[in-house]
């Protein structure tokens, strides 16, 4: 296949980096752009490390993933429980779900995907990343005591990588609409004063439309689009924002002892998400174009040109864990500390905090009327 053939799997099947000295398998060291031995601590440099990474371009991608040339099947696992799809690992018998601890059937689905090109390597290790959820945990308030089960999340945490496109492209937009310019108006009235009608004027705002009409032009770099919906948009948003500058270009070495989730949301799919979130700034252009107090746009239609993207994979700490028969979720970005989580409440701490609020207040009522009565 050329360089440029996007339909590579995500790793090939078998894959394996065994430690020079002693033979065991390499993994990937957290902050680095080495593979590292867990038992004698041998350490290997990635090669291409360095890479510059090349954005392709949409709509031939787009046309090589229709046509029916030969091409390599990509195999994943899907979870029933929470319908996440993990690159199966190879020569793995078991598995359990990184995103809801739930155990996996390994029943393969082949796929055609497009490959990742880039993906933000783990700047922090699994020990970092649970010292920052321990430190997240302790300044949850109103959390039942009980979670604090949860600090012993060292080995509980599994470090996956998510699958996200980033787009690149240019718009031009016609659009029509109405400028707004404020003037202003005195306007008499009456009012009432001891009893009497008195007559009285103010200066009132008006608004003067004018209808406009123009054309915009956007550059669009890097927008962000997450390609996979096993995790709470809520929360991994939240993880925002990534160091997309800092994108180093794709190599199975980077995966050695994490786990990769195939993307659910496909090109396509994502550039519809990508317009939506250009959307806005479209409008602020044209309003910034239309000019006057206020702007309405009633139409615009909108050209997108010199579409490229990039398959990427952003690093993610996950740690599940289950309160009350309900699963909780929590996620370190692998590359800022970020800490972003679901979390449940102690109602008994809740309800406790409002009745010595109330408390407090009837004490402060009660010095306040016995201070009076003195």
């Amino acid at each position: 296949m050329s360089q440029t053939d996007p339909t590579i799997p995500v790793h090939a099947e078998g894959i394996r980096f065994p430690c020079a000295k002693c033979g065991a398998k390499l993994e990937f060291k957290p902050g680095s752009d080495s593979l590292i031995c867990p038992y004698c601590n041998h350490e290997n440099a990635i090669a291409g490390a360095s890479q510059v990474v090349e954005e392709l371009d949409f709509h031939e991608a787009l046309r090589s993933l229709d046509e029916s040339s030969e091409h390599v099947e990509h195999d994943v696992v899907k979870c029933d429980a929470c319908a996440a799809e993990i690159d199966r690992p190879p020569n793995v018998t078991s598995l359990s779900c990184p995103y809801c601890r739930s155990n996996i059937v390994l029943q393969s689905l082949t796929r055609r995907t497009i490959k990742p090109r880039a993906l933000l390597p783990f700047a922090i290790d699994r020990r970092g990343a649970a010292d920052r959820v321990r430190a997240w945990i302790k300044s949850l308030w109103f959390a039942p005591t009980r979670i604090k089960r949860f600090a012993d999340i060292e080995g509980v945490i599994k470090g996956i990588y998510y699958p996200a496109w980033t787009y690149d492209c240019g718009t031009v937009t016609n659009y029509t609409g109405f400028r707004g310019d404020y003037y202003y108006v005195t306007v008499s009235y009456t009012a009432y004063e001891n009893g009497k009608a008195v007559q009285r004027t103010r200066r009132e705002r008006r608004t003067r439309w004018t209808p406009a009409s123009g054309v915009v032009d956007n550059e669009f770099d890097d927008l962000l689009v997450l390609a996979s919906r096993s995790l709470p948009d809520a929360y991994s948003r939240k993880l925002e924002p990534w160091d997309l500058k800092a994108l180093s270009s794709y190599a199975d070495d980077y995966l050695s002892g994490f786990m990769a989730e195939s993307y659910q949301i496909d090109l396509p799919q994502g550039f519809n998400i990508a317009k939506g979130i250009m959307a806005p700034i479209i409008d602020s252009t044209i309003c910034s174009d239309i000019g006057g107090d206020e702007q309405r746009i009633s139409s615009k239609r909108v050209k997108y040109h010199d579409i490229t993207f990039k398959h990427i994979l952003l690093p993610i700490w996950i740690g599940a864990y289950r309160f009350r028969e309900k699963l909780f979720r929590v996620l370190v970005n692998a590359r800022t500390g970020e800490v972003q989580g679901e979390r449940p409440y102690s109602w008994i701490k809740i309800t406790l905090a409002i009745l010595g609020g109330l408390a407090l207040i009837g004490i402060i009522v009660l010095i306040a009327m016995l201070a009076k009565q003195k």
